[in-house]
This record gives C-alpha cells, structure tokens and sequence, in this order.
C-alpha cells in the first residue's frame, strides 16, 4: 500500500494494492451493484444505490450515508468500462475528480491503481486528510469483500 499526492494544475491522488485474488473477480466486484454498495467508501459508511448502469456513458447515482447519520448524494458517469482491466469514473456533483481503476494481473493476484484526479489542486488540498485515509479505507474494504466472497 502505498498513497501519493502529485500537484501540476490539478491534485491526483494515487493509491496502490495488490490483493491475491484474479482480475476478473475483483473487476466483478465492482461491476455488481448488490457487491458495490456493501463496500464503497470508506470505513462505517454505507450506500443506497438509486441508478446503476455499469457502461460507457452510463449514470451512478447513490448516497453515502455515514456512521454518524449524516447523507452524501452522489452523481458520476462511467466514462470507460474495460472489463477486467480499467474503470474510469467521472464524479459530476462536487467535488468534481475522475477517478481511475486499473487492475492487473499478477503473479498470485491483481495490483489495484486507484488514481483519484481532482479538477482543483485547491479542493484535492483542502479534502486531503480526508482522501488519503478514505481511499486506502475504500480499498480495505473491498479486500473484506472479496474474502467474505470466497
């Protein structure tokens, strides 16, 4: 695991793992909506999915309702679908990032690139002691997912 902050005119936030299970079933963990919602965001958080449609194009809305009762609408376009290789999600309600997926094969599992592109370094610097933790929650998540899956 490892998390990074790279600043040019915008702020990406990189976070890497490699978990020991093949591509194809981490990218499925991703493209099912009853799979997604158990383990997207960070730790305590849980989702209410309102659309779902998992292609090019395709509209995600939901809201994140955190541990403490508090409710996050979101609304992204999946701008890229590359089963099993890459996700990229463009997040339209504020914050405005893309966030990209990529998976490869490894020698006894999958490297996961999680690479969270905000539009304005300003915002990426002001939510980053909320990113960095929450992404790598995120990922710890879907490692919990994956494990209860087998």
């Amino acid at each position: 695991m490892d998390t990074s902050l790279e600043s040019e005119n915008t702020a990406t936030f990189i976070t890497h793992r490699v978990v020991p299970y093949a591509r194809e079933i981490v990218f499925d963990a991703f493209a099912r909506p009853e799979v997604l919602a158990r383990w997207w965001g960070p730790k305590g958080f849980t989702n209410t999915f309102e659309v779902f449609e998992f292609k090019p194009g395709g509209l995600w809305k939901f809201v994140m309702h955190g541990p403490d009762g508090s409710n996050h609408a979101n609304e992204s376009v999946f701008l890229k679908v590359d089963a099993p290789s890459s996700i990229v999600i463009q997040h339209i309600s504020p914050p405005h990032f893309i966030l990209t997926i990529s998976l490869e094969a490894e020698e006894g599992g999958t490297r996961i690139d999680w690479v969270h592109q905000f539009e304005e370094a300003a915002v990426a610097e002001r939510i980053r002691h909320i990113v960095e933790p929450a992404n790598e929650q995120n990922l710890d998540r879907l490692e919990a997912a994956l494990r209860a899956a087998r």
